[in-house]
């Protein structure tokens, strides 16, 4: 949610070097009842596991592999371990040294529902045959979201616009500054109307984080409703200020989960 160069949230997009194919976005249709009934010895709140893969393809890479990659990510919605899966292309980037093109958010019970996805053999085999073959970066984040009861037991419907966020801390920063950045950045949902979720936290899974190590993940119910936000420089800017100096590096990803009726391969 935080950029450090950008006058409002986010810095204007830039355009991708290849046609933007079909994406999906596949929720099990019962994922809020699903949700709801494994998480509800909980009270007050809940927490669910984060998992952000961003992906730089290949450029002149054929539009059906890309296509296929993203299809194929999507089918793993039919994991037991996994609670929520969208993939597509990315929407609009306001900051990253990497020009990454595609984004993949999906949702686990416990880091050990995450592990398991992790190492199935019909996960191992996407990425074995449909990414890794036509990309040139990867970058992954997982983190521990809590919210309310409502935030998190409800899956972002078709449509919702998702800034994902991840912040890279200047060196010798302590767990003091860490848990002022995340309070910062959990004080946002009560700032901007506009945000239905937002969840952030630590990254646990740092091999592939290339050195991001806070995560957030904020959910509006559409474009227009981000780009609100993004416009309104006094508020933003007055947040900005309070965790500006402790940043080394911001990325910035702008998704839209995509309606139904472009959920066809």
């Amino acid at each position: 949610m935080l950029s450090l160069k950008a006058r409002t949230l986010f810095a204007p997009p830039f355009s991708l070097a290849f046609p933007h194919p079909k994406h999906l976005s596949i929720v099990k249709p019962s994922f809020s009842f699903k949700l709801a009934a494994k998480m509800s010895s909980s009270s007050s709140s809940q927490s669910v596991v984060e998992h952000v893969v961003l992906f730089k393809v290949k450029e002149n890479t054929e539009p059906s592999k890309v296509n296929a990659m993203v299809s194929n990510l999507n089918g793993l919605i039919s994991l037991d371990q996994v609670l929520h899966i969208t993939a597509g292309p990315v929407h609009r980037t306001a900051s990253s040294p990497i020009a990454f093109t595609h984004a993949l958010h999906s949702r686990y019970k416990t880091k050990d529902d995450l592990a398991g996805y992790s190492a199935h053999p019909r996960h191992v085999s996407v990425v074995k045959e449909s990414v890794l073959p036509i990309v040139d970066d990867i970058m992954a984040v997982d983190w521990i979201g809590n919210g309310d009861d409502q935030d998190l037991l409800v899956a972002p419907p078709p449509g919702s616009a998702v800034k994902l966020t991840f912040l890279k801390l200047k060196e010798g920063l302590g767990e003091e500054v860490k848990s002022e950045i995340l309070g910062v950045i959990k004080g946002l949902k009560g700032k901007f109307s506009q945000i239905d979720q937002i969840t952030c936290g630590e990254n646990f899974s740092p091999a592939r984080a290339k050195g991001y190590s806070l995560a957030s993940l904020a959910v509006f119910p559409g474009v227009s409703e981000m780009e609100a936000v993004d416009s309104n420089e006094q508020l933003v800017n007055s947040q900005k200020e309070k965790v500006r100096d402790y940043l080394d590096s911001v990325v910035v990803i702008d998704y839209v989960i995509p309606p139904p009726q472009s959920a066809s391969l």
